[in-house]
């Protein structure tokens, strides 16, 4: 019965190999993103570094998405 779902009356080969180029696509485009994040997140963490006291602590208050990335490098480093 396995074997009859595996083999799908003889497209089997063409829809599994269908499935496995869309999932290597997707893992792909997700490790590629999530290394063009971390790259932007860095930068950011950078150019924060380098603003004066006063700015740098009123980024930090209205930007959440500033205490987000503040949080997971912390947690990181």
């Amino acid at each position: 019965m396995i074997t009859e779902f595996i083999a799908m009356n003889g497209y089997g080969l063409y829809v599994w190999l269908s499935f496995s180029i869309v999932i290597l696509s997707c893992a792909v485009l997700y490790l590629k993103t999530r290394k063009t994040l971390r790259k932007y997140e860095n930068d950011f963490l950078v150019d924060l570094q380098n603003l004066p006291l006063e700015d740098k602590n009123k980024v930090l208050e209205t930007s959440k998405v500033a205490q987000q990335i503040l949080a997971t490098n912390s947690k990181v480093n």
